[in-house]
């Protein structure tokens, strides 16, 4: 029962981190409002908690519930999709930085810096991928 109890909580915290992701991506723009930016730092917020809801529920079913460590610990594809989550993480740093320190402007338009549309985007295409690699490990493939 814990087994699909951790899956379940698992999947609804991937769900909130994409659509966090997805929000970024259709609201950020070369310049932004005040009100952008700050609306921005609240989506960023949740990004940044349902991340840290992914990681914890995705530790608990590899190490403690579930199917055994090996099965996942020794999958190349698990841990390229280990490598792809700490990518994204890395990736996320500038862009949380950059929505915190604006999250309390009060000016009526603000540059958003090239590099951090950039990122923002290839961590959506980042995440595109780990679907992927989740169905074909589930499949036994990479063992």
């Amino acid at each position: 029962m814990s087994y699909i109890l951790f899956r379940y909580l698992h999947l609804i915290a991937i769900v909130i981190l994409a659509g966090a992701l997805v929000i970024e991506n259709m609201a950020i723009a070369r310049k932004i409002t005040g009100e952008d930016a700050r609306n921005l730092a609240k989506i960023d917020a949740v990004y940044g908690l349902s991340a840290l809801l992914v990681l914890l529920f995705g530790l608990t079913l590899w190490l403690w519930v579930g199917k055994p460590v090996e099965f996942y610990s020794s999958n190349v594809l698990f841990q390229a999709k280990l490598g792809i989550f700490v990518v994204i993480a890395l990736l996320s740093i500038y862009p949380a930085v950059f929505f915190i320190r604006h999250r309390n402007t009060d000016v009526d338009e603000l540059s958003v810096p090239p590099s951090l549309v950039r990122l923002l985007r290839l961590e959506l295409a980042l995440l595109v991928v780990m679907p992927l690699l989740a169905v074909l490990m589930a499949r036994g493939v990479g063992l």
